[in-house]
């Protein structure tokens, strides 16, 4: 049975070898870098359109807007200065009345993929919009400022949590929850899962459901393989247990560098943004030190951070 894997999206996380890519399928999709480095080698310029030279305000400013609009955007202006941004985050445009229909990304396919239903694989959402999305891995660090920060921001993004690192803490999660943020499977003990077999893999799988709808009340359908790899069994497993969708990313960012799936090096409208719950002890930074990073770029390049979960 042929694995789909990813490069080691984790690294210097408890010293996990890097994978390479393991299916010739893959082999024209860049998988992502791995190696150091600063942003100012890897961050590609503005990309050019009209959307790249809109206004960075969040919304329009006292003099267009005023009553609470005017309030919200010194609010978010007083925000952004507080958390060291260079510019007010751009603001999200409305759901999309009719949500994208959402298939494997090329490459990314297992046998079938489609007569069996198995949740899709893919790495960005198809959209016209210049927007992205964040998704955070694991939940070993749990960061109060993080919470601070993106409650203030109002910055939408999806957590995908494994049992042995939130279990210390589920109430960390809950106040999440509580924010708006969605919180979804990233599996019990975060293995390499086509190096399990099936039972062992839909163990994994089904029993993280378990303990999220104990823990926050809610089966999610949405789940993450582990370091981005998967078989069929992962997927038929995945199904088996209430999963529809498997998405994974495609740019990384860090707390002093990006990295890009595609040889190009530049986001994409709709790509998915993956980073992780770390902090000093794994980083140079912390998890605010990070997102001021992720925000910065996406800010400059045109792109507002929309809600995953609007989309699929």
């Amino acid at each position: 049975m042929r694995a789909v894997v990813q490069n080691d999206k984790n690294r210097a996380w408890g010293g996990r070898l890097v994978l390479g890519c393991g299916a010739a399928a893959l082999a024209c999709s860049a998988v992502l870098s791995g190696c150091a480095g600063t942003e100012t080698t890897r961050t590609p310029s503005s990309q050019a359109g009209p959307d790249a030279t809109r206004s960075p305000s969040r919304h329009p400013g006292p003099a267009q807007a005023p009553g609470p609009q005017a309030a919200e955007h010194a609010r978010l202006a007083a925000a952004a200065r507080r958390w060291g941004l260079a510019q007010v985050p751009l603001a999200p445009p409305p759901p999309p009345e009719r949500k994208p229909e959402i298939t494997a990304r090329a490459g990314f396919e297992v046998s079938h993929q489609r007569d069996w239903d198995l949740p899709p694989v893919f790495t960005t959402i198809p959209t016209r919009q210049k927007i992205v999305f964040l998704t955070i891995d694991d939940g070993s660090e749990k960061d109060p400022g993080f919470l601070r920060m993106m409650e203030d921001l109002k910055i939408p993004y999806t957590a995908f949590l494994s049992n042995y690192l939130v279990k210390d803490d589920y109430g960390y999660f809950r106040t999440m929850q509580s924010y708006g943020h969605t919180l979804d499977n990233h599996t019990l003990h975060h293995p390499s899962l086509p190096g399990l077999s099936y039972e062992e893999q839909k163990t994994e799988i089904c029993a993280m459901q378990d303990i999220m709808e104990k823990q926050f009340g809610k089966r999610p359908t949405v789940f993450r393989p582990p370091y981005g790899n998967y078989d069929q069994d992962t997927l038929r497993a995945a199904r088996s247990c209430g999963i529809t969708y498997a998405p994974i990313w495609n740019e990384e960012v860090y707390v002093d560098h990006w990295e890009y799936r595609e040889d190009d090096q530049k986001m994409r409208r709709g790509d998915i943004v993956l980073t992780h719950f770390r902090g000093r002890s794994d980083w140079n930074g912390t998890m605010v030190d990070a997102m001021r990073r992720f925000l910065d770029k996406v800010t400059r390049e045109g792109y507002a951070v929309a809600r995953l979960e609007d989309y699929l």
